[in-house]
């Protein structure tokens, strides 16, 4: 529970951002989410339309929670996979150039635009070498915000959906996790998917950048580590 003073903090950090967004801005958010139906309505490696409307609801809530910019934030979280490297070729400027574009077309102002897309350049995940905290404090929401998707029950089905997707086998014993030293490695990694709970998942919970998002990875973060031991528990024949 908490005390009295960090019921204050929190508090006030909620009142410092609860400014509501003009008719602009509502526009501008309305039209980005349809881009992203548009954009990711079929998509099936779980990183679809639905993937960036929880992440934009806990970018949303962590942002009202640590004091952050509640509008940038909320556009980056909708625009963080809108072209995703993944998707192409591990190009990291397709996706905050898109976005850019995008906003441009809107007639969102240069600053909005420019924080957006270097948020939008520094949320993924470059492999369990790799320091990746965003320079912002909107950055460090969204995130977080996407790495709790990675997280829990929901992650775990994304994890699996991405290895279905991309064709790659879901355990071999044989094949031990590698922790990625440079985005280069990571990059071309053609691991398990179970592996891809030691690769990435598991290191998750401590690279969170806020308080909030620690609070809320805990439980996820249990949720996963039990799932993966009663797997192989299952592939061993012990249960």
């Amino acid at each position: 529970m908490q005390t009295h003073e960090e019921e204050r903090v929190t508090s006030s950090k909620v009142q410092k951002n609860s400014t509501t967004l003009t008719s602009k801005q509502k526009q501008t958010v309305e039209k980005t989410v349809q881009l992203v139906k548009d954009t990711l309505g079929e998509e099936a490696s779980g990183h679809d339309y639905f993937h960036i409307m929880r992440v934009r609801a806990l970018a949303v809530r962590l942002a009202e929670e640590e004091g952050a910019d509640v509008y940038v934030a909320e556009l980056a979280a909708l625009l963080h996979d809108i072209a995703d490297w993944k998707f192409h070729g591990g190009d990291l400027s397709v996706g905050p150039r898109v976005a850019s574009e995008w906003l441009q077309s809107l007639g969102e102002s240069k600053e909005t635009i420019d924080r957006v897309a270097v948020i939008i350049k520094e949320v993924s995940y470059k492999g369990a070498g790799v320091t990746t905290t965003p320079e912002s404090l909107e950055g460090k929401v969204v995130q977080d915000a996407d790495r709790l998707d990675a997280l829990g029950a929901i992650g775990i089905a994304r994890t699996f959906a991405y290895g279905g997707k991309f064709e790659r086998q879901m355990y071999d014993p044989d094949q031990p996790p590698v922790m990625h030293q440079t985005f280069e490695e990571y990059k071309k990694a053609k691991g398990t998917t179970l592996n891809h709970f030691y690769e990435k998942i598991f290191l998750l919970k401590d690279r969170l950048n806020t308080d909030s998002a620690r609070a809320l990875a805990e439980e996820r973060h249990k949720y996963v580590e039990e799932f993966v031991e009663r797997f192989l528990q299952e592939w061993e024949g012990k249960k």
